[in-house]
């Protein structure tokens, strides 16, 4: 098929007779052979700017996506239009990993949407180095950013995956990108200016409101808004997930269809009310943030959010789910300051101490020149959350101390699906002669068999990677049905520096990240406080000035502005108290002030959620009260 008819294959193989702003473009820069960015919003047609030049280059598109409901989304959507593309996710069985893998090699895929963990996987990479990969696709590319408001540290190594594949190009998409954003995906995938194309974020269709209300009135206040509009698809965002639990029911008990959604609830369940939701008229999802990302459903009519958006990105991507049919739509802030003190205590909880990074660095640092780590392991011995512990890595490497290699798993398990003595049959005396003392290698428990890969490696005298592309091909040919355990990611000591000094970095970076997060919460409390229009305020935000007032949002509507206060608290005598009691108690022993504030304010670490702690009566006794002010207060004793 030729690459000069990009319009045929819109209207031959998508059924549309026209593309939308910003497709043809980005499309165009694709096929002759650039990397890209497309910033588009939520609904308006990324997915389209790669899944048509996959179609017509030549070899495999590999799409990366941390979203599983976008990947089922977009294979059932490919598939019914005979395109042969396949995803690899964790919801998969063993039996449809083993046929994507055999769909991979025989050259039968033209798109394969994996998450960005697997791209550096062992097994994967084994999979898929000697593909021809014509195009690599990026999704929710501002992930990269520090910058960013979602900062993923496996993101960074994207770029250096996609050299080691010998990509043709790689398409950046994102909804939501601030200039800074924009500068940093640019210059970490090379994309030249004319292939960036932002599309702008405004949406004429969507009416923005702002009615910030007591905590105490909030349901109150949702029913009567809900019975007082006309009845259609809406979603109700909360911060908790015990939150979406109690708004759910009390809306049920009004009468109203609604249920809750959140990561807490199995994936079965999830996913039934996903489906409900996408085929209801009237449906409400009372959901924390997990809800939404990938979903394609056109005829949003009500978006609430019950608690403040976390941040003004947070804010545009989950408002960009309604009247993606262009039809009027609702977006409506009932959160108020109150919501300040849950939400600032999230990224209070993701910082470190100074002590666990001081053990972090340590560790690091005494270790011969290549090792290996477990993320649990090391999280667990340093009391650093997992995703926290990534990203310092991820610094150290930035700053040349480490280097990461490839990551993989300790332990291999398999079954046999035909016997041992079929399979030895199958190959020649010198394959046999290998496989056979691979598998005396295995110890044999009630189901599984299993095996050490670089015990046997080292005592067959053999590659590792023979090993693993060996289990790879007994898997997809059906006679070994293969599991992995024990996943450790493998570095390299690059230098001994000045341990206090790299510590000292780290803890400089993590409080400007802390710093950081929580001015971003207050720029929420800004837009809501603007006197003038809340649309233009929220795209110059994002870079974009709209000349004039919208015309289409409760300030401009009104001419008035509720204002909120910022969470400023002062401890009460009952706070104190607790406070008080804690530190003559000491549950947790001689602690910093900073660990003590997170006990006290129910932000659990590593350690403590291992031990009963968490079950003491003093433990989230402060949870209510912003942990700015607890910590003050620790500091001071």
């Amino acid at each position: 098929m030729s690459v000069t008819n990009p319009l045929d294959t819109l209207k031959n193989t998508f059924g549309f007779d026209a593309f939308r702003e910003g497709q043809e473009s980005i499309i165009n820069q694709v096929l002759n052979g650039n990397s890209a960015l497309a910033v588009f919003p939520t609904g308006s047609g990324k997915s389209l700017c790669y899944q048509l030049p996959a179609l017509l280059l030549p070899g495999l598109t590999i799409v990366i996506s941390p979203l599983i409901a976008l990947m089922k989304d977009q294979v059932d959507f490919l598939q019914e239009r005979s395109i042969p593309v396949a995803r690899l996710d964790s919801s998969l069985t063993a039996d449809e990993t083993r046929q994507v893998y055999t769909n991979l090699n025989n050259g039968h895929l033209k798109l394969l949407y994996v998450a960005p963990e697997r791209i550096s996987n062992e097994r994967f990479f084994a999979s898929i180095e000697d593909v021809s990969i014509s195009l690599m696709v990026i999704d929710e590319a501002h992930c990269i950013s520090e910058w960013g408001h979602n900062f993923r540290p496996e993101y960074l190594k994207l770029s250096i995956a996609a050299k080691k594949l010998k990509v043709g190009r790689i398409l950046a998409l994102t909804a939501t990108a601030t200039p800074s954003v924009v500068d940093d995906i640019r210059r970490e995938f090379a994309i030249p200016p004319e292939a960036y194309v932002n599309t702008g974020f405004h949406r004429p269709n969507l009416f923005l409101e702002f009615s910030p209300t007591p905590a105490l009135d909030r349901i109150e206040t949702l029913k009567k808004k809900l019975a007082g509009s006309p009845a259609g698809p809406t979603i109700v965002y909360v911060t908790l997930q015990k939150t979406a639990e109690s708004v759910a029911e009390a809306l049920r008990e009004a009468d109203q269809p609604a249920k809750a959604y959140h990561a807490g609830m199995k994936s079965e369940t999830r996913s039934k009310i996903q489906d409900w939701f996408m085929a209801s008229t009237n449906g409400i999802v009372v959901a924390t943030i997990a809800f939404g990302m990938g979903i394609d459903k056109s005829d949003i009519r009500h978006i609430y959010h019950f608690n403040l958006p976390k941040t003004l990105e947070n804010y545009s991507q989950e408002i960009g789910r309604a009247g993606r049919d262009g039809s009027p739509s609702h977006c409506e802030i009932l959160g108020s300051n109150e919501d300040l003190i849950v939400l600032e205590n999230f990224i209070y909880g993701d910082t470190p101490t100074e002590k666990s990074i001081d053990a972090f660095v340590e560790f690091i640092l005494s270790q011969e020149t290549e090792f290996d780590i477990s993320i649990y392991q090391l999280s667990h011995l340093t009391d650093i959350r997992p995703l926290v512990l990534s990203t310092l890595l991820t610094y150290l490497e930035l700053d040349g101390i480490i280097k990461f290699t490839a990551p993989f798993y300790s332990e291999y398990k398999f079954n046999y699906l035909v016997s041992r003595s079929e399979i030895l049959a199958q190959y020649d005396p010198s394959r046999q002669a290998f496989l056979g003392k691979l598998f005396d290698q295995a110890v044999k428990k009630q189901t599984w068999s299993y095996i050490n890969l670089d015990t046997a490696a080292s005592n067959l005298g053999e590659d590792r990677n023979r090993i693993v592309k060996a289990f790879n091909h007994l898997e997809e040919t059906g006679k070994l049905e293969v599991g992995v355990t024990g996943l450790r990611q493998g570095m390299r000591l690059l230098q001994h520096p000045d341990s206090s000094r790299v510590a000292q970095n780290l803890s400089n970076k993590v409080f400007r990240n802390e710093t950081r997060n929580i001015e971003r919460t207050q720029m929420v409390i800004e837009l809501l406080n603007a006197d003038s229009c809340k649309t233009r305020a929220v795209l110059e935000y994002f870079g974009e000035d709209l000349g004039s007032p919208c015309g289409h949002c409760s300030h401009c509507e009104t001419g008035k502005t509720d204002r909120i206060r910022s969470a400023e608290h002062n401890l009460n005598s009952n706070e104190q108290n607790q406070i008080n009691r804690f530190l003559d108690e000491r549950p947790i022993g001689f602690k910093t002030p900073r660990e003590n504030a997170r006990f006290l304010c129910g932000i659990a670490s590593p350690k403590l959620s291992r031990s009963r702690l968490t079950q003491n009566e003093l433990f989230a006794s402060l949870e209510q009260s912003p942990f700015h002010a607890v910590l003050k207060a620790l500091e001071g004793k």
